[in-house]
């Protein structure tokens, strides 16, 4: 709907990207499916299997005043394209000393749960987070991907945005037609004065659950949705935390130097002596995604673990 919208309303913008025309069914997850028959090829172009060439082709229509949105199938796949996303997209804007905009949407797609595998399914926003330049962002219901779709596409500067596999299936209010979602601006979903659960993507549905379940036992938890991993929203973060004292960070990336570790940085060094107990950070495994449907589940947070997490901060 996001980019159906986002094209009516104008005409610089088409995708590119493998499959996602109507011939081949718009895309492996039919994302993209009656795009092409709407607005026609040359705005909805299949291309080959090239992730160098589809960001390569799409950072240069940006420069020349176009609003691509590349598709790259799968998010382990954006390394094929790293050093065109790095040293190109991220970085023109500041070499040219600002005369040159890169406005370039990535959609990728990723997220555990249905056996893809290591070289499929991994969460990868950190590496990007870590660029300046870009932008990085990662909805986690139908309303705010369709508001933060369509900021990404407005946005002079390129953006990622990370669409989370088993999400395709999630259920959730419609959105606003035309409603703007601000890049940069967290969600606070519940208020309460015990803990604050800070996430994003997929997992905020097993915070949210968490946050509930507690709050039958007497728990009051404060749930802020990031939404836009970079830049991080840290006002929002920092007062809640500043209230409830605890906070605890849940990302389905591995635990190692991921976002977590960025906000529980940022966490102590505001707010050190206010803090009642330590961050916890709740991620999934440092190794490569299991194949295996135990190992797989083992291997991510879910609503047990970050429901653990808040008794344990408590204590």
């Amino acid at each position: 709907m996001a980019l159906a919208d986002a094209m009516e309303e104008h005409d610089n913008v088409f995708l590119l990207g493998e499959d996602i025309a109507d011939e081949e069914d718009g895309g492996v997850m039919g994302v993209t499916k009656g795009l092409s028959s709407r607005f026609g090829t040359s705005r909805v172009r299949t291309t080959p299997i090239s992730e160098q060439a589809i960001i390569g082709a799409a950072i240069g229509a940006a420069i020349a005043g176009m609003r691509p949105v590349a598709e790259i199938m799968l998010m382990n796949f954006t390394t094929v394209a790293m050093d065109m996303i790095v040293n190109h997209a991220a970085k023109l804007r500041f070499m040219s000393g600002g005369q040159t905009q890169v406005p370039l949407t990535i959609r990728t797609m990723t997220g555990v749960g249905l056996g893809t595998g290591g070289q499929h399914a991994d969460y990868l926003e950190a590496w990007f987070a870590h660029v300046a330049g870009l932008k990085v962002v990662a909805p986690s219901c139908p309303a705010d991907a369709y508001g933060l779709m369509l900021s990404c596409i407005e946005d002079d500067d390129p953006c990622l945005f990370i669409e989370n596999l088993p999400s395709y299936w999630a259920a959730g209010d419609p959105p606003q037609r035309g409603l703007r979602i601000p890049l940069g601006k967290a969600a606070v979903l519940r208020e309460g004065t015990d803990v604050t659960l800070i996430g994003y993507s997929r997992l905020m549905d097993d915070v949210l659950a968490a946050a509930d379940t507690l709050r039958g036992e007497g728990v009051s938890v404060e749930v802020i949705d990031l939404r836009t991993v970079s830049p991080l929203d840290s006002d929002t973060v920092m007062g809640s935390v500043a209230k409830t004292r605890r906070a605890i960070v849940v990302h389905e990336a591995v635990r190692n130097c991921g976002i977590g570790a960025e906000l529980a940085a940022r966490i102590q060094e505001e707010l050190f002596g206010q803090l009642a107990a330590p961050v916890i950070r709740l991620a999934s495994a440092d190794c490569p995604v299991p194949f295996s449907k135990e190992l797989e589940t083992a291997f991510c947070p879910d609503q047990t673990r970050i429901e653990s997490a808040i008794r344990q901060i408590l204590v």
